[in-house]
């Protein structure tokens, strides 16, 4: 039976189907739904399915999985465990077990990082082989792969059959599986692919937002509650019948359950004029304890067996485990039946419902569950992870050796990239820790591994606990930095600059390398921020440390990150030398990178970050401190693909840890990219979620990056009213900028939009104002880009002086959009002063710059004005491509170089059926027929392109 009618599903695995004839009452509508969303036409590749405990979740998914095997489609189906949220990937090693001959058919990377991370698999043994004989710490898997791998299996498997993912109990789902089955989620559009996913309502999902589909089961209304009253073998009255459904509030689980606990109190005590008297318990506990009263009576072979049965991680746990238990035809199960305990099918024994399982573990007494784990750790010698929290389980106190069995079970977790599942091991051990000095380390380790969960929460209660347990300076120290580390890619930005500033002042006299790597921290949080006063209170602190040559690189970071402009040139005499210094140890490569991009010295950074990518992969579990600047630095020179890509990464990785801050600089990274290519809807969309995310006013660079976006997509569609508002916003009212570095770059689009719509006067008070500020101080590319504006907004007969200074510097080139669009503006001054000639030679190098980078409108804009100069500007392959949307255009220049869909797949993150759909697409736009036509038809611009992109 089904929950709504008196039957409850499984805790773990896939429940028994429940009888189709049985009644289903109250749900027409929710089951309408869920069926449209498996039917393979369906708009929705992901519904969630969101309620209490007993509104009948599990009965739903059974229908809609029976009515997705009906019509042919593959059901891949996992259930959360409470036991299991420990366990790194156990969900996901649940779902794709029934797969595992089409894993293994998987590309050799996207394999081996599934393999590494079950643990499983000859590749996962020979990395950490290689990893032991190198003396190296295990390397952890890369966890964007492994959300490709989950990605390319399921579109794999919907080239035979639809696919239907079915995650029930989602809320006790271990946090790495989420991870993964997040990142595929997200991109099952265009897949025969539907995922749902069921869980309490109260429960947040990391990476399963509601912004996503979602259907709420409330509670029955008083018609249906009623209805399935009148089902029940007795059927309730009179007083008895108003109190149940009083007490049961329209949930299904409850009504039918006081129903019996009703019928059962009538059959023992015939007399009574009712139920007995119930007591204002929450609805989850007065279940539990009707549950438990069932236990009551049952023989004790019963007991045990069900207290084994309610300790072990899952229905589909070890085969020694099973083997421990009794046999589904063992004498200890009818009685357990009989009670509506548990459902025998076949071979299993399932409790009916996880209240049950709650309610039988917990009435017991300690002993008796010690005993029971007990005897599982003795079952699992072969499995040191499920055995090392069996044992733990079993623990009345602190035990050294359970303790380091946790530890190691971490240990394990980490290299398989499940950091929430070390920290959780981490914590338990701690607690377990005779000592308290190793308490102390272990909760700062469990802090560690935390931070790599987003969970900013969390890591403040673990180094909270190690600071209560220690007064180890070292360790306290490292406590702070961990939390300081997370801190920094939060939105908290004021409270938590306060915090890193106070610690950092705290420690300088005694620690000044500890206090100037939190200042390092405060740093990157000041910039987010923008705030001038956390900036100057940076600088203070900064100003009160002692000098040390060995910390060089570190107060270089501090100074370039709090104030790149004042310090520039002190600034580039450093730069060669930690430049030279990251060539031996690439770690630093990507922060000398952002220096040298905060400093305007754009070519540099993009050689340290493709240098940092070819020598160490910089792509971990969390984007670094300011790492959007890889991305900025990327559109800066030109490489607009490279740049979403790394917009993509941050994205996903921010999303499934819940730092809304690292996805919001990505979107407003990827907004002004779209707004260049011409998509201005979407670059809209993008740049709004960018500052949906964030305060601006307390974080005023992403406000800013999102401003500029915005004025970005209005001018390529030719607002340009709107253009000048969302770019005045990049400034104060009195024309200051908003933020210290962010805002300067959209001095010279102010300018042109503020000449288009009649602004000029306030346009020229805030470029004079910027220029005086930035002074001597200003960057090669500042300075150019200030002629640029003060060219448009001045006289006509003076315009010509500023445009000339602004493209007298060759360096100029290495920003291509930039100088383009100043020769454009060159070009038509010159057209307008009646001197065609000349305009003709900017207007061709603009044209071509235009249409290499793919900046539609501004191609549009340059071929018009070519046109009236009487250039030829026929050009029939880049209107081709320009035909193409951003993402299009970056799949089809990857499959000219040779890359295969699934190639193309792993550096996008997309399915290999999403990249063969685009390039369906694209072909007829691009006039060809075959993907061999694409390197004669893509050749010419991507050798324009050039090395550097």
């Amino acid at each position: 039976m089904g929950e709504h009618t008196g039957g409850l599903g499984a805790d773990t695995g896939r429940a028994p189907d429940p009888d189709p004839g049985e009644p289903f009452l109250g749900r027409d509508a929710e089951l309408a739904r869920l069926f449209r969303a498996v039917d393979p036409a369906s708009a929705d590749p992901v519904l969630m399915l969101v309620g209490d405990a007993g509104t009948g979740k599990s009965a739903l998914l059974d229908r809609a999985v029976r009515k997705a095997e009906a019509g042919g489609a593959r059901v891949l189906r996992a259930g959360g465990s409470e036991a299991e949220s420990s366990l790194a990937y156990a969900a996901l090693h649940q779902l794709l077990r029934p797969v595992a001959a089409e894993v293994d058919a998987l590309p050799e990377r996207q394999r081996a990082a599934l393999h590494t991370a079950f643990g499983t698999g000859p590749e996962a043994y020979d990395r950490f082989r290689a990893d032991q004989d190198a003396g190296r710490a295990p390397a952890a898997p890369d966890l964007m792969l492994i959300g490709v791998a989950v990605l390319s299996l399921l579109s794999a498997l919907g080239d035979h059959h639809p696919v239907l993912v079915v995650l029930d109990d989602a809320q006790w789902c271990d946090r790495a599986s989420l991870d993964a089955l997040s990142f595929a989620a997200r991109r099952l559009e265009g897949e025969p692919v539907t995922m749902l996913t069921g869980a309490r309502a109260d429960d947040q999902l990391p990476g399963f937002d509601r912004r996503l589909p979602t259907l709420v089961l409330g509670p029955l209304d008083p018609t249906a509650a009623a209805r399935l009253l009148d089902l029940q073998p007795q059927r309730p009255t009179g007083r008895t019948r108003q109190r149940i459904l009083d007490q049961a509030g329209g949930n299904p689980l409850a009504l039918v359950e006081l129903t019996r606990a009703a019928t059962a109190h009538s059959a023992t005590a015939p007399d009574a004029a009712g139920p007995p008297p119930a007591g204002p318990l929450p609805l989850t506990a007065h279940l539990e304890g009707i549950f438990a009263a069932r236990l009551t009576g049952l023989p004790a072979t019963t007991t045990r067996a069900l207290l084994l049965l309610a300790a072990m991680d899952s229905a589909d746990s070890a085969p020694a485990v099973l083997a421990g238990l009794p046999r589904a035809d063992d004498e200890a199960w009818p009685p357990a039946e009989q009670a509506g305990l548990v459902r025998r099918t076949g071979r299993d024994v399932r409790f009916r419902h996880p209240l049950v399982r709650s309610a039988v573990y917990h009435s017991a007494s300690p002993d008796a569950r010690r005993e029971a784990h007990l005897r599982l750790a003795g079952m699992l010698r072969d499995e040191p992870d499920r055995r090392a929290w069996h044992r733990a389980a079993a623990c009345p106190g602190p035990d050294a050796a359970v303790s380091a069995d946790l530890e190691r079970t971490a240990a394990r977790a980490l290299r398989r990239g499940g950091h929430a599942a070390a920290a959780k091991a981490l914590e338990r051990a701690a607690e377990l820790a005779p000592r308290r000095e190793d308490s102390a380390r272990l909760l700062v380790e469990a802090a560690s591994a935390a931070v790599f969960t987003g969970d900013i929460t969390w890591v403040e209660q673990l180094t909270a606990g190690a600071r209560a347990r220690t007064d180890d300076a070292a360790l306290l120290t490292a406590a702070a930095v961990q939390t300081g580390r997370l801190a920094v890619l939060t939105v908290r930005h004021a409270v938590v600059l306060s915090r890193l500033a106070d610690t950092a002042e705290q420690l300088t006299p005694a620690q000044p390398a500890a206090a100037l790597d939190l200042l390092s921290g405060a740093a990157v949080v000041s910039f987010y921020s923008g705030d001038d006063a956390q900036r100057h209170r940076v600088q203070d602190l900064l100003r009160s440390l002692p000098d040390d040559a060995s910390l060089t690189d570190v107060r270089t970071w501090v100074k370039a990150v709090s104030d790149p402009v004042a310090d520039r040139a002190e600034l580039m005499r450093l730069l060669p030398q930690l430049a030279a210094e990251a060539r031996t140890r690439p770690e630093r490569l990507t922060t000398v990178g952002i220096m040298a991009w905060l400093l305007d010295e754009t070519p540099r950074a993009v050689r340290a970050f493709d240098e940092a990518f070819d020598r160490w992969q910089t792509q971990g579990a969390l984007p670094e401190g300011l790492g959007g600047a890889v991305a900025w630095a990327y559109v800066e020179r030109g490489r607009w693909d490279q740049a979403r890509e790394a917009c993509a990464r941050t994205t996903a990785v921010g999303r499934a840890a819940g730092l809304d801050h690292a996805v919001a600089c990505a979107a407003a990274v990827d907004a002004t990219v779209l707004a260049y290519q011409g998509d201005a809807a979407a670059a809209r969309a993008r740049a709004e979620e960018a500052l949906a995310l964030v305060d601006p006013l307390d974080s005023r660079s992403v406000a800013v990056y999102a401003r500029r976006a915005l004025g970005a997509a209005a001018a390529a569609a030719g607002a340009h009213e709107t253009a000048y508002d969302q770019l005045r916003m990049v400034f104060t009212a009195v024309g200051a900028p908003v933020h210290h570095h962010a805002s300067y770059p959209a001095l010279a689009d102010l300018a042109a939009a503020a000449v288009r719509c009649g602004r000029r006067a306030e346009a020229t008070a805030v470029v004079e104002r910027a220029a005086h500020a930035l002074a001597d101080n200003a960057s090669p590319r500042l300075r150019a880009l200030i002629s640029r504006a003060r060219g448009l907004l001045a006289d006509p007969e003076d315009a010509e002086a500023h445009f000339r200074a602004a493209l007298a510097d060759p360096e100029r080139e290495h920003w291509p959009f930039e100088h383009a669009q100043t020769l454009l503006d060159l070009a038509e001054w010159l057209r307008r002063r009646r001197r065609v000639a000349e305009a003709r030679g900017p207007l061709t190098a603009a044209l071509e710059t235009f249409r290499r980078l793919g900046a539609r409108p501004w191609t549009e804009r340059a071929r018009a004005e070519s046109r009236a100069a009487g250039l030829d500007v026929t050009d029939p392959t880049p209107d081709a491509l320009a035909e193409l949307s951003p993402q299009q255009r970056q799949i089809v220049r990857l499959a000219a170089r040779g890359l295969t869909n699934r190639e193309i797949g792993e550096q996008l993150f997309l399915s290999p059926r999403t990249v063969g759909s685009h390039l369906y697409r694209s072909f007829p736009k691009l006039g060809i027929t075959a993907r061999a036509q694409l390197r004669d038809l893509i050749e010419g611009p991507l050798t324009a392109v050039g090395p550097e992109g």
